[in-house]
């Protein structure tokens, strides 16, 4: 798994790798296409993409050679989101475009491999959430839509139905959600082992002390400490 860049755009299938259906509006895609040019604004896209958001991308290789990837971006980077009819994508999402599996590679799990790498690294960034637009009819037109049900079963829910391009949401825990998962989880784990434990030495305290002396007490220790952990969903693997 590596993120994509301007050096492995090229490892792209030559179709998607021309394709700028989600990156430029209706009219500029076709535009480009008259002109021959979307292999162009594909890359302008990205380097655009990449130099004021970050990493927007994933391509997964299997022996070397490439066997898919998946596009995400903020949804002001998206001009196709505005046309979608059950847009426009919630505020405080990133918009997962589209991802591709090879056929050869398919049913190998690369999809929902994806689509962990793309929860980790939104869930990494403090992106709440990752939504997408599915096709509830894939196959009867190019395949730049994800398929819902693909959507569905690595967690995405509907959040806006429609007859052919839902729109779907998964959720991203925070940090502190995994934190608390992990403490929990320890919690448990030290309640249900027993470790012996030799009781603790007294601790010299030191008292006022009357007339210029210091008097030393000895106070057993509890072990108890109020000290809390604050910390760092996520939807959150294909499309």
């Amino acid at each position: 798994m590596a993120a994509l860049n301007l050096d492995n755009l090229g490892d792209l299938p030559k179709r998607c790798r021309n394709c700028v259906y989600w990156e430029l509006s209706p009219a500029l895609a076709d535009q480009a296409e008259g002109y021959g040019t979307t292999d162009l604004e594909k890359e302008a896209w990205l380097s655009e993409v990449l130099l004021e958001w970050g990493s927007c991308g994933r391509v997964v290789y299997v022996g070397g050679a490439p066997a898919g990837y998946v596009l995400f971006a903020p949804p002001a980077s998206v001009p196709r989101a505005t046309e979608m009819p059950t847009g426009p994508v919630s505020a405080d999402a990133v918009l997962l475009t589209t991802m591709q599996v090879l056929p050869e590679f398919a049913g190998e799990g690369l999809g929902r491999a994806l689509t962990q790498a793309v929860v980790k690294e939104l869930t990494r960034r403090g992106v709440k959430a990752v939504e997408a637009f599915g096709d509830a009819r894939p196959g009867t037109e190019a395949d730049c839509v994800m398929p819902a049900d693909f959507l569905r079963s690595v967690g995405f829910k509907t959040v806006r139905p429609h007859h052919r391009w839902p729109r779907l949401r998964m959720e991203l825990r925070s940090g502190l959600e995994w934190k608390s998962d992990v403490e929990a989880a320890l919690e448990q784990l030290f309640n249900t082992v027993t470790i012996p434990m030799q009781t603790p030495a007294p601790v010299p305290v030191a008292t006022p002390a009357r007339a210029g002396r210091c008097h030393v007490s000895f106070l057993p220790t509890d072990g108890s400490s109020d000290d809390r952990t604050d910390d760092l969903r996520g939807r959150g693997e294909p499309r």
